[in-house]
């Protein structure tokens, strides 16, 4: 009798419902959450849903992210070695060759102006940096998270991993990927509070053709000039370009098609997992947690604004030739903030297509945000 009670005494002690605490119901409820907004609402279910299903498993199974120093046998937990590969920023970079090998450059380089509205949106990460600082944070934790202003997971990952700032970089990237996955609810209210019906209703003239030199060329010399300038920009600007150039070249399908499908979804599973594995209920629930979610919010809403004005100020320069909308999709969540300045321009007028316009600005953005990582980085002597 003594021993079967002993024997149901441990398997009782070994269930998560003896272990879990408060603060892991609210993240699991948290990641119940994600899951409804991923599956239901359908909103960028390709992140939320391993981001949410990470969450779900460390607030269940803490020892799944178990480190090897803390392990007693010198074996980590599986998603531990997952997470590894964003410290060493392995994953955001292999995230940015599978984006390159996915995206059309052409609307970019039919509209060579659309880097200026992409330039304009980064004004978010910049004034987030000094909000930071205010707010208590050193100056590189502030780095690292402005960066989410760009709206960018990958870079905000590489950012926090390269200035040594492990200790945000949960918060820093659930956060990044969460407002990428919320850009249809953030971004239109702001679209709407800054523009007129009229200017919503603006129709762009249709982009010119670009050849295919010029999409060939494109990648070699953005990856010359900016690396040249900026060299820490190389592992995600080098990347994005490389994965481009296997799409355009047109002699290497079978590497476009892989980095574009396979390799892109393998990573964003590992990525996506370890990156919702970070947010257990004691790293993640505490003030400075609110904090970073708070200033990657007024960071992504700062870079919104920035770039719908100057979207306005375009449209006053060229006589009323630029909607204003597309200045929204300078950040870097690509592509959903261009499907973003679509909808918003289709629900004023149906007949009105600002997609390809968009796009320009939405790449733009992209390497905005690499550049702006790179800039901090060289500011800090980080290599």
């Amino acid at each position: 009798m003594d021993y079967i009670m002993t024997t149901m005494g441990n398997l009782l002690q070994q269930t998560a419902f003896v272990n879990l605490t408060w603060g892991n119901f609210v993240m699991i409820g948290v990641a119940f959450l994600f899951l409804y907004l991923a599956i239901k609402k359908e909103f960028e279910p390709l992140l939320l849903v391993p981001i949410s299903f990470g969450m779900l498993l460390v607030n269940i199974y803490p020892d799944i992210m178990l480190s090897i120093e803390d392990s007693s046998n010198g074996i980590g937990g599986l998603l531990h070695y997952f997470y590894l590969l964003d410290e060493w920023s392995i994953l955001p970079s292999l995230i940015f060759m599978g984006v390159g090998a996915m995206t059309d450059f052409g609307p970019l380089i039919a509209n060579p102006k659309s880097f200026l509205l992409g330039a304009a949106a980064q004004f978010g990460i910049y004034g987030a940096y000094f909000m930071a600082i205010f707010m208590g944070f050193n100056d590189k934790a502030a780095a690292a998270i402005s960066i989410i202003g760009g709206a960018d997971g990958p870079t905000s990952i590489f950012l926090a991993g390269k200035l040594g700032q492990t200790e945000f970089l949960g918060p820093i990237a659930v956060a990044a990927y969460s407002y990428m996955a919320l850009v249809p609810i953030i971004q239109p209210p702001i679209m709407k509070a800054l523009t007129t019906e009229e200017e919503r209703k603006i129709k762009m003239e249709q982009l010119r053709p670009v050849s295919k030199l010029e999409k060939i060329l494109f990648p070699i010399i953005v990856t010359v000039v900016v690396c040249m300038i900026l060299p820490t920009t190389a592992p995600l600007v080098g990347m994005l370009m490389l994965g481009n150039l296997f799409r355009e070249s047109g002699v290497v399908k079978q590497l476009a098609e892989t980095a574009s499908n396979a390799l892109m979804y393998i990573v964003v599973i590992v990525l996506g997992t370890s990156v919702g594995a970070t947010t257990s209920a004691e790293a993640f629930l505490k003030v400075t947690t609110i904090k970073i979610v708070v200033l990657g919010l007024i960071a992504f809403a700062l870079g919104t604004a920035a770039g719908v004005i100057f979207g306005k100020i375009m449209c006053k320069v060229t006589g009323g030739k630029v909607n204003p909308l597309i200045g929204s999709a300078g950040v870097s969540a690509v592509p959903m903030a261009a499907r973003v300045s679509q909808k918003v321009g289709a629900e004023a007028d149906p007949t009105n297509f600002l997609l390809m316009h968009a796009m320009g600005p939405n790449v733009a953005g992209v390497i905005g945000t690499a550049v702006a990582a790179g800039t901090f980085m060289a500011i800090f002597g980080v290599k």
